[in-house]
Protein backbone atom coordinates (compact mmCIF):
# COMPACT_ATOMS: atom_id res chain seq x y z
CA UNK A 1 0.00 0.00 0.00
CA UNK A 2 3.06 2.34 0.93
CA UNK A 3 3.25 2.83 -3.41
CA UNK A 4 -0.87 3.96 -3.87
CA UNK A 5 -0.43 6.09 -0.69
CA UNK A 6 2.66 7.76 -2.78
CA UNK A 7 0.53 7.57 -5.68
CA UNK A 8 -2.10 9.66 -3.97
CA UNK A 9 0.10 12.30 -2.87
CA UNK A 10 1.90 12.40 -6.12
CA UNK A 11 -1.31 12.85 -8.00
CA UNK A 12 -2.14 15.74 -6.06
CA UNK A 13 0.76 17.77 -6.48
CA UNK A 14 1.41 16.70 -9.79
CA UNK A 15 -1.54 15.62 -11.87
CA UNK A 16 -4.12 17.91 -10.10
CA UNK A 17 -2.00 20.58 -10.11
CA UNK A 18 -1.59 20.50 -13.76
CA UNK A 19 -5.02 19.96 -14.66
CA UNK A 20 -6.91 22.40 -11.44
CA UNK A 21 -9.22 23.84 -13.67
CA UNK A 22 -10.40 21.19 -15.58
CA UNK A 23 -11.52 19.32 -11.78
CA UNK A 24 -13.19 22.86 -10.75
CA UNK A 25 -14.83 22.26 -13.74
CA UNK A 26 -15.61 18.91 -13.24
CA UNK A 27 -16.65 19.92 -9.66
CA UNK A 28 -20.50 21.03 -11.54
CA UNK A 29 -21.10 17.74 -12.73
CA UNK A 30 -19.41 15.15 -15.71
CA UNK A 31 -20.44 15.27 -19.32
CA UNK A 32 -18.72 12.23 -20.46
CA UNK A 33 -18.75 11.76 -24.37
CA UNK A 34 -18.33 7.90 -24.15
CA UNK A 35 -19.26 4.99 -22.18
CA UNK A 36 -17.00 2.44 -21.62
CA UNK A 37 -17.32 -1.12 -20.35
CA UNK A 38 -14.40 -3.09 -20.09
CA UNK A 39 -12.81 -6.24 -18.19
CA UNK A 40 -12.18 -5.64 -14.45
CA UNK A 41 -8.82 -7.23 -15.03
CA UNK A 42 -5.79 -5.42 -13.81
CA UNK A 43 -3.63 -4.83 -17.03
CA UNK A 44 -6.82 -3.37 -19.23
CA UNK A 45 -6.95 0.95 -17.69
CA UNK A 46 -9.28 2.32 -19.82
CA UNK A 47 -7.77 6.38 -20.03
CA UNK A 48 -4.30 5.17 -20.22
CA UNK A 49 -5.37 2.86 -23.48
CA UNK A 50 -7.62 6.25 -24.88
CA UNK A 51 -5.13 8.88 -23.54
CA UNK A 52 -8.77 10.78 -22.11
CA UNK A 53 -8.76 13.41 -19.29
CA UNK A 54 -11.14 12.98 -16.45
CA UNK A 55 -14.95 13.34 -17.26
CA UNK A 56 -14.25 12.00 -20.51
CA UNK A 57 -15.28 8.03 -19.74
CA UNK A 58 -18.05 7.11 -17.83
CA UNK A 59 -16.73 3.31 -16.85
CA UNK A 60 -18.01 0.02 -16.15
CA UNK A 61 -15.73 -2.55 -15.30
CA UNK A 62 -16.97 -6.20 -14.77
CA UNK A 63 -15.32 -9.80 -15.06
CA UNK A 64 -15.22 -10.23 -18.72
CA UNK A 65 -16.64 -7.36 -19.87
CA UNK A 66 -20.25 -8.43 -20.22
CA UNK A 67 -23.23 -6.85 -20.16
CA UNK A 68 -26.37 -9.32 -18.98
CA UNK A 69 -29.35 -9.30 -21.31
CA UNK A 70 -31.68 -6.76 -20.45
CA UNK A 71 -34.06 -8.54 -17.68
CA UNK A 72 -35.85 -6.09 -15.22
CA UNK A 73 -38.05 -8.40 -13.53
CA UNK A 74 -35.79 -11.23 -12.59
CA UNK A 75 -35.41 -10.49 -9.19
CA UNK A 76 -31.72 -9.56 -9.07
CA UNK A 77 -29.30 -6.18 -8.76
CA UNK A 78 -28.44 -4.83 -11.75
CA UNK A 79 -25.15 -3.45 -11.38
CA UNK A 80 -24.13 -3.39 -15.33
CA UNK A 81 -27.37 -2.87 -16.08
CA UNK A 82 -28.08 0.39 -14.26
CA UNK A 83 -24.72 1.62 -15.26
CA UNK A 84 -25.88 1.17 -18.83
CA UNK A 85 -29.59 2.94 -18.10
CA UNK A 86 -27.59 5.78 -15.96
CA UNK A 87 -24.64 6.49 -19.16
CA UNK A 88 -27.44 5.95 -22.57
CA UNK A 89 -30.60 7.90 -20.80
CA UNK A 90 -29.40 10.41 -18.16
CA UNK A 91 -25.71 11.12 -19.47
CA UNK A 92 -26.66 10.62 -23.23
CA UNK A 93 -23.23 9.64 -24.24
CA UNK A 94 -22.57 9.78 -27.73
CA UNK A 95 -20.52 6.76 -27.81
CA UNK A 96 -20.14 3.10 -26.56
CA UNK A 97 -17.21 1.05 -26.74
CA UNK A 98 -17.25 -2.61 -24.90
CA UNK A 99 -13.62 -3.50 -24.72
CA UNK A 100 -12.52 -7.25 -24.74
CA UNK A 101 -8.61 -8.05 -24.42
CA UNK A 102 -6.22 -10.91 -25.08
CA UNK A 103 -5.34 -13.62 -22.64
CA UNK A 104 -9.01 -12.91 -20.42
CA UNK A 105 -9.10 -14.90 -17.23
CA UNK A 106 -13.03 -14.48 -16.90
CA UNK A 107 -12.90 -16.23 -20.28
CA UNK A 108 -10.45 -18.78 -19.51
CA UNK A 109 -12.59 -19.60 -16.44
CA UNK A 110 -15.25 -21.05 -18.44
CA UNK A 111 -13.17 -23.86 -18.94
CA UNK A 112 -12.09 -24.73 -15.69
CA UNK A 113 -13.08 -28.21 -13.96
CA UNK A 114 -16.64 -28.38 -12.00
CA UNK A 115 -14.27 -28.53 -8.49
CA UNK A 116 -12.42 -25.18 -9.30
CA UNK A 117 -15.36 -23.62 -9.89
CA UNK A 118 -17.08 -24.73 -7.05
CA UNK A 119 -14.80 -22.79 -5.01
CA UNK A 120 -15.60 -19.74 -7.22
CA UNK A 121 -19.84 -19.95 -6.56
CA UNK A 122 -20.18 -16.03 -7.86
CA UNK A 123 -17.99 -16.09 -10.85
CA UNK A 124 -19.78 -18.94 -11.74
CA UNK A 125 -23.01 -18.03 -11.32
CA UNK A 126 -21.77 -14.95 -13.81
CA UNK A 127 -20.65 -16.96 -16.29
CA UNK A 128 -23.65 -18.35 -16.59
CA UNK A 129 -24.11 -15.38 -18.72
CA UNK A 130 -21.69 -16.55 -21.77
CA UNK A 131 -20.92 -19.73 -21.34
CA UNK A 132 -23.15 -20.67 -24.44
CA UNK A 133 -19.63 -19.29 -26.00
CA UNK A 134 -17.91 -22.73 -25.19
CA UNK A 135 -20.36 -24.17 -27.69
CA UNK A 136 -18.73 -21.98 -30.81
CA UNK A 137 -15.34 -22.65 -29.73
CA UNK A 138 -15.72 -26.45 -28.72
CA UNK A 139 -14.11 -27.65 -31.96
CA UNK A 140 -10.85 -25.94 -31.78
CA UNK A 141 -8.00 -27.71 -30.16
CA UNK A 142 -5.38 -25.13 -30.27
CA UNK A 143 -5.80 -23.65 -26.61
CA UNK A 144 -4.10 -20.10 -28.69
CA UNK A 145 -6.24 -20.28 -31.15
CA UNK A 146 -9.36 -21.20 -28.90
CA UNK A 147 -8.40 -18.19 -26.50
CA UNK A 148 -8.35 -15.97 -29.63
CA UNK A 149 -12.14 -17.06 -30.95
CA UNK A 150 -13.85 -16.86 -28.33
CA UNK A 151 -12.56 -13.64 -27.04
CA UNK A 152 -13.69 -11.69 -29.82
CA UNK A 153 -16.96 -14.02 -30.31
CA UNK A 154 -17.28 -12.51 -26.65
CA UNK A 155 -17.52 -9.00 -27.79
CA UNK A 156 -20.01 -9.67 -30.55
CA UNK A 157 -21.70 -10.92 -27.90
CA UNK A 158 -22.14 -8.44 -25.58
CA UNK A 159 -22.72 -5.93 -28.56
CA UNK A 160 -26.13 -8.19 -29.15
CA UNK A 161 -26.67 -8.29 -25.55
CA UNK A 162 -26.29 -4.01 -25.54
CA UNK A 163 -28.88 -4.06 -28.29
CA UNK A 164 -31.55 -6.12 -25.85
CA UNK A 165 -31.74 -2.70 -23.91
CA UNK A 166 -35.01 -1.06 -26.02
CA UNK A 167 -33.59 2.79 -25.41
CA UNK A 168 -29.87 1.95 -26.48
CA UNK A 169 -31.39 -0.11 -30.06
CA UNK A 170 -33.46 3.17 -30.80
CA UNK A 171 -30.83 5.22 -30.28
CA UNK A 172 -28.56 3.44 -32.35
CA UNK A 173 -30.86 2.79 -35.06
CA UNK A 174 -31.52 6.43 -35.09
CA UNK A 175 -27.44 7.32 -35.40
CA UNK A 176 -27.92 9.14 -32.08
CA UNK A 177 -25.53 6.49 -30.43
CA UNK A 178 -22.25 4.72 -31.70
CA UNK A 179 -21.19 1.39 -30.55
CA UNK A 180 -17.85 -0.03 -30.93
CA UNK A 181 -16.43 -3.74 -30.09
CA UNK A 182 -12.50 -3.62 -29.54
CA UNK A 183 -10.13 -5.79 -28.78
CA UNK A 184 -7.00 -4.68 -26.99
CA UNK A 185 -3.53 -6.94 -26.66
CA UNK A 186 -2.11 -6.48 -23.51
CA UNK A 187 1.42 -7.44 -25.07
CA UNK A 188 1.79 -5.10 -27.85
CA UNK A 189 -0.32 -2.24 -27.11
CA UNK A 190 -2.85 -2.63 -30.16
CA UNK A 191 -6.12 -2.36 -30.23
CA UNK A 192 -9.05 -3.95 -33.17
CA UNK A 193 -11.99 -2.49 -33.75
CA UNK A 194 -15.43 -4.53 -35.23
CA UNK A 195 -15.86 -3.36 -38.80
CA UNK A 196 -19.78 -3.87 -38.70
CA UNK A 197 -19.99 -3.89 -42.68
CA UNK A 198 -16.51 -6.67 -43.04
CA UNK A 199 -17.95 -8.64 -40.08
CA UNK A 200 -14.14 -8.50 -39.09
CA UNK A 201 -11.84 -6.79 -36.43
CA UNK A 202 -9.53 -4.32 -37.91
CA UNK A 203 -6.61 -2.37 -36.07
CA UNK A 204 -6.83 1.30 -35.45
CA UNK A 205 -4.20 2.85 -37.13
Amino acid sequence: MEKIFKGVIHFKQEDYESHKELFKELKKGQKPHTFFIGCSDSRVIPNLITKTLPGELFVVRNIANVIPPCNINDGTYKCTASAVEYAVKYLNVKNIVICGHSNCGGLKALFYSKEKLEKLPFVNRWLDIIRPLKEKVKDIKDEGLREWEIEQLNILAQIENLLTYDFVKDKFEKEELNIYGWYYIIETGEVYNYNFEKEEFELIG
